[in-house]
């Protein structure tokens, strides 16, 4: 699984800790200055899960204020854009003279290399740890020229729309699922969330064309298939209503794919029929009717579901579902 850097304040007594967690924030994101109602005793945890040049952590804490300031700046700087995606509270990030409120479900754009501040408070006096997940990158790292990207620093992206979605879920996978991925993934994955970094910025800026052409095709690979995924159950998905959906010719659709292991058409068939061999296995499914499981993910005929599956399978529906033996996934 990928190497997971942990620390929590419980290791260390209640005076140390503050001191404790700023000395971690420092080293494992940016020196800052760091005011808390709860430095006397500061319960704290940080996960961080290094992608190469990209750098993903979960952070979490008490109410906080934050300031980066010029000094801090002089002491040590990684050159990085930051992108901070709080899961709970509220507050504001300023930088640049742009004022937004840090609210759960957007991205906080801002960057190492010039001053900002930051605060984030609970909604009430009881509320649990708040939670944030960041992401670090370097300045060089995007291919968006700098003064575009100046242009977003102190502002927010939305994580629910776009390609702010993607970028969401690409974190929130990796961080709450480092066993799924070895560490030679490392690479893939840290190219992964440059890409989708750049598709964000750059259709907040209307500049996706600016994009680097292997770029643009990465990002329309993983849209594609995060929308495959999203319509498994539509019988009428196909090629043909993928590239309308992303606005592509399907020739530009399967030009896209000719370096991936699959087809556009094999993708959306491979994981209906993994879908499909899930719930066959699921015992809280287990009085469900096979066609209702088929035509669940999109294959409303049996005949033709049973045919796929027994090919990618080498049995039946009805034997995989009885054989506790059967291959988890198809051949």
């Amino acid at each position: 699984m990928l190497t997971v850097g942990s620390a929590d304040t419980i290791s260390v007594p209640e005076s140390e800790r503050f001191g404790y967690w700023h000395d971690l924030v420092a080293r494992e994101s940016v020196p800052m200055r760091i005011h808390s109602a709860h430095a006397a005793d500061f319960r704290a945890r940080a996960d961080v899960i290094s992608l190469g040049e990209v750098v993903l952590s979960s952070w979490q804490y008490p109410s906080l204020d934050m300031q980066r300031t010029s000094t801090f700046i002089r002491r040590g700087d990684p050159e990085m854009y930051e992108f901070a995606l709080p899961l709970s509270g509220y507050g504001g990030v300023e930088q640049e003279r742009r004022t937004n409120r840090f609210a759960p479900g957007h991205f906080a754009v801002v960057d190492t290399s010039r001053p900002h501040q930051s605060s984030h408070q609970g909604r009430t006096q009881h509320e649990d740890l708040l939670t944030t997940l960041t992401i670090l990158v370097p300045h060089d790292f995007i291919p968006l020229h700098p003064n575009k990207i100046a242009q977003l620093l102190g502002t927010t992206i939305s994580a629910a729309e776009g390609m702010g979605v993607l970028l969401n879920h690409f974190v929130r996978q990796v961080l709450t699922h480092p066993e799924q991925y070895q560490e030679s993934d490392v690479p893939l994955l840290g190219t992964v969330a440059r890409d989708l970094i750049s598709a964000m910025l750059a259709q907040r800026l209307d500049l996706t064309e600016a994009l680097p052409t292997e770029v643009r095709g990465h990002s329309l690979r993983v849209r594609v298939k995060a929308f495959i995924d999203e319509h498994l159950g539509d019988p009428d998905l196909s090629p043909g209503t993928v590239a309308a959906a992303h606005h592509v010719s399907l020739r530009s659709l399967h030009r896209a794919f000719e370096a991936e292991d699959q087809t556009v058409a094999e993708i959306i068939r491979t994981r209906r029929l993994d879908r499909c061999a899930r719930d066959l296995r699921d015992p809280l499914q287990r009085g469900r009717p096979i066609l209702s499981i088929s035509a669940r993910w999109g294959f409303p005929s049996q005949a033709h579901f049973s045919r796929l599956f027994t090919a990618a399978f080498g049995m039946s529906p009805r034997a995989f579902r009885s054989d506790p033996s059967a291959p988890r996934r198809h051949r």
